[in-house]
This record gives C-alpha cells, sequence and structure tokens, in this order.
C-alpha cells in the first residue's frame, strides 16, 4: 500500500525558524507549507487542513494561543505544536490548557522537532504506515479536554519506551484504549499485543490463564497450555482490574516482573520472557496497600509511571465530538445514514452525569440510532435514564418513534411494501394483548379492539392466532 506523505504547517513570523523547520521536515520526506502570521493561515485552513501545525506563540496580530483557541473549536482534530521560550512558563501552561499536543521550548532540538511531528501525526492518525490498531485506538480516543490533552501527552512522552505502566480511572474510561495505543506507538508494536481482565477469570484458573501449564498438572490438564505471559513475550502484556488479584498470583506476578521468568503450573523449568507489563484498575491501590489488601512492593513495581484516564464527567466539552463519532460508527452498524442532534438534546446529554463514562455513551449513541425517529435526535427522544424527561405522554408515544426508526431502517434497505409488512404484526400483538386482557372472551376482546365478533374472528384465523 502507497504510504501518504505528511502535510506540516508552520506559523512564526521569524524566517530563520521557518526555514529551519522547513529544512529539516522536507528531508524526513514531509511536505511543509509556512505562514508569516496566524491571520494568512486561517485564510488557508478552509481550503484544507494540515496534518500536524506549528505554530509560534508571540506575533504580530494574532498570537499562537489566539490561533490554538479558534482553531480548537474549528479543527478540534488537528495536533499543534507550540514554540515558545523556556523561560515562557505562562505560556507553556497556557498551551496545554489550549488544547495543544506538545511544546517545543526554544532553542529546540530540529531532531526532537521532527520526531514530535511524527508522535502527533501518529496520534491524530495521520502518520502513515501505521498499524490499522494504533489508528482505530487514537481514532477512539477522543478529546480536547485539557485532562485527555494530558493523556494524549503522556503516550506521546512514552512512544519510545517499554517502561511499565499503571492506568487508573472509573470503568468505561477507556483505560484499554490507552494501553493498546502506547503498545502501538512502543518499539514493540509489531510483536503481540495481549490483554486480560484479571477479574473476568476465577481465582483457580487465573494462575493457569497467565502462566500456563504442563500436561497432567492437574485435573482437566490434558495438554501443555502457553500462558498469557508466553502469548505476549516480546510485546505487551496488559492486566486489567489488577486490584482484584489474589494475595498468591501477586507474589507471582511481582517475581516476574522482577526477574522475567516463571515456572508453568505443574512446570520444572524456568520459562524466560521479555514483556512489558501495562497494569490498569478502578481502585485506589494507595489505600489498598493501607489496608494490606495489595502488596506494597507490587504497587511501586508497577507504579513506575501512571496514566490517569478521566471520568466523562470531567470532561463534557469533550461529549459533542464522541456523540458526533460514535453516531457515525452506530450508524454504520445499523445500516442507516447518521442521525444529527439538536441543540437541547446536546445540552440534555452534556448536563448528563455519565456514570458509566464513555462505554456508556457509546451504547447511548446506539440506542438513539435506533429509537430517534427521523433524521435528528431531539429533547424528546433522550430518555429518562440519560437525562431526559420522561412524561406519561412522552412514554405512551414511545412505540411510535419505534416503530418510526424501523419503518426509516426498512425504506433504507428495501423497496417492498411497508403495510403488507407491518399490518399484521401491528395487528397481531393487539389482538393478543387484547384477549390476554380479556382471559380469552372474544366479544370483551372485540369491544376492546372496536371491532365487532366476527371481525375478531376473521382476523384471528387469517393471522393464525386460532
Amino acid at each position: 500500500m502507497t504510504s501518504r506523505t505528511l502535510m506540516v504547517w508552520i506559523v512564526d513570523d521569524d524566517q530563520s525558524v521557518r526555514w529551519v523547520l522547513e529544512k529539516a521536515l522536507k528531508q524526513a520526506d514531509m511536505e511543509t507549507r509556512s505562514f508569516e502570521r496566524a491571520e494568512h493561515l486561517l485564510a488557508a485552513i478552509d481550503e484544507g487542513a494540515p496534518d500536524v501545525l506549528i505554530t509560534d506563540v508571540r506575533m504580530p496580530g494574532m498570537s499562537g494561543l489566539a490561533l490554538l483557541e479558534r482553531l480548537r473549536t474549528t479543527r478540534p482534530e488537528l495536533p499543534i505544536i507550540v514554540i515558545t521560550a523556556h523561560s515562557d512558563l505562562e505560556s507553556a501552561v497556557a498551551a496545554y490548557k489550549g488544547g495543544a499536543f506538545e511544546y517545543l521550548p526554544k532553542p529546540f532540538d530540529i531532531d526532537e522537532a521532527v520526531e514530535l511531528v511524527h508522535k502527533a501525526a501518529r496520534l491524530s492518525g495521520a502518520e502513515p504506515n501505521q498499524p490499522s490498531p494504533a489508528q482505530g485506538a487514537i481514532a477512539s480516543m477522543i478529546g480536547q479536554a485539557p485532562a485527555m490533552q494530558e493523556v494524549f501527552r503522556s503516550i506521546g512522552r512514552l512512544a519510545g519506551s517499554s517502561m511499565t505502566v499503571l492506568i487508573t480511572g472509573e470503568s468505561g474510561t477507556g483505560k484499554e484504549l490507552v494501553a493498546r495505543a502506547l503498545h502501538d506507538h512502543s518499539p514493540r508494536a509489531k510483536k503481540p499485543f495481549v490483554a486480560l481482565n484479571t477479574s473476568a477469570i476465577a481465582a483457580e484458573l487465573l494462575e493457569s490463564e497467565l502462566f500456563g501449564h504442563e500436561k497432567g498438572s492437574f485435573t482437566g490438564a490434558d495438554s501443555r497450555r502457553i500462558g498469557r505471559f508466553e502469548q505476549a513475550n516480546g510485546g505487551t502484556l496488559f492486566l486489567d482490574e489488577i486490584g482484584d488479584m489474589s494475595p498468591a498470583l501477586q507474589t507471582r506476578l511481582l517475581r516476574v516482573l522482577a526477574e522475567s521468568e516463571f515456572y508453568r503450573v505443574g512446570g520444572q523449568t524456568p520459562i524466560k520472557v521479555d514483556v512489558r507489563v501495562i497494569a490498569a484498575t478502578n481502585q485506589d491501590l494507595a489505600r489498598a496497600v493501607k489496608e494490606s489488601r495489595f502488596r506494597e512492593d507490587l504497587f511501586h513495581r508497577l507504579n513506575v509511571i501512571r496514566i490517569n484516564t478521566p471520568p466523562l464527567r470531567q470532561r463534557r466539552e469533550d461529549i459533542p465530538l464522541l456523540l458526533n463519532h460514535y453516531l457515525a460508527e452506530a450508524a454504520d452498524e445499523v445500516g442507516t445514514p447518521k442521525k444529527a442532534i439538536d441543540a437541547d438534546a446536546l445540552r440534555a446529554l452534556q448536563a448528563f452525569a455519565w456514570p458509566g463514562n464513555v462505554r456508556q455513551l457509546v451504547n447511548a449513541t446506539r440506542r438513539l440510532t435506533v429509537t430517534a425517529p427521523g433524521g435528528v435526535i431531539t429533547a424528546q427522544d433522550i430518555p429518562g435514564d440519560l437525562g431526559g424527561s420522561e412524561t406519561p405522554q412522552r412514554a405512551a408515544k414511545e412505540w411510535t418513534r419505534m416503530l418510526a426508526a424501523w419503518a426509516e431502517r426498512e425504506m433504507h434497505n428495501s423497496d417492498g411494501p411497508l403495510l403488507e409488512q407491518a399490518l399484521p404484526e401491528f395487528e397481531k400483538t393487539l389482538i393478543e394483548i387484547a384477549m390476554s386482557r380479556t382471559n380469552g372472551h372474544r366479544q370483551e376482546a372485540a369491544k376492546l379492539l372496536g371491532w365487532g365478533r366476527n371481525t375478531l374472528a376473521r382476523k384471528m384465523k387469517a393471522l393464525h392466532l386460532d
């Protein structure tokens, strides 16, 4: 497959800085376009955006930070690298808060600048020749909120490393996505990424799952089994919900981390492995250590670098971006056009607490894609458990919205006569409910339905309800 050349735009009023960056980036097989003022870039960006933008902070006219704020609204997916002075700490902090991917301190190392552009492109999915899992993982890690930008920066800073990482955060915040991104942008990217939720496996089976077992080592061990550590050799092992691991397995895991060696269950020969361990938990491991529920030495071994995935309620400004992304995915899954969302519905969803975080939002977009009639999701379409206001009238109309969603899908997928499909099912459902309500008395059921008894009998025969 032919790779696409990266396009990098540079905004700086210093011609020498522009020249140096242009030369270095072109030598790295990237295309460049330079601007002396931010206003000139804004005039050009309507015709097409770059893959990465490098901007100075202090320029005549619009500053780099003002440009950052403008593009944060119009081009939230664009990774921006800000150039600032060593002593200009306030500008550096402001750049981060404004959503910059990273900043380059002056005087900067040109090789570092080129590598930083590569990292920014990889995290945005624009880097050529990247494995599709990396692009998929980062594409799902959407966010311009400061807390998410810090997560992105951490991934970028660890791109060349194989350090052990501990990812903390509530359930549904995307901890496995972070782990996959760390792997995909590491020197181990071409090796296996193996994920295991330790809380999903019975404690008595987890040891074999992690380390494998020899044939005959226990009842049911009919053959040798290769465990997750061996499967991940050379690559990355992601251990989710590490806080639920038993004390005995914590001890074994500590030894593997310290010695890169273990024994299969029932085995006599040590197995050497080269595995990067990334662990995740929704628990407070420091408190678990104090309460003697988690080994302190293992905690310190895992907690070399910590990344915290923020809950959705702490990054509400990202909710429109996430809704837009996952509504498109849901539409592809269902096979219907993507639904838009009006301002009132968006306000309701942004105000919602999202206790299930991004995972709950993903499921909500699937639900709304199916249940909301028409092409626009309105406030009336938001159910009460997602922050909408439930009323008896609204509940009474729920079936019509479901019917409308079904009709829209059918019209999109087939040219068949809808009434021939819908009317028999509609009548069958009403008859069954009426007969159940009247304990099988046809005269009373016909009265509830507004039919005569003969009409009901004829309908029941035609629908095979006798």
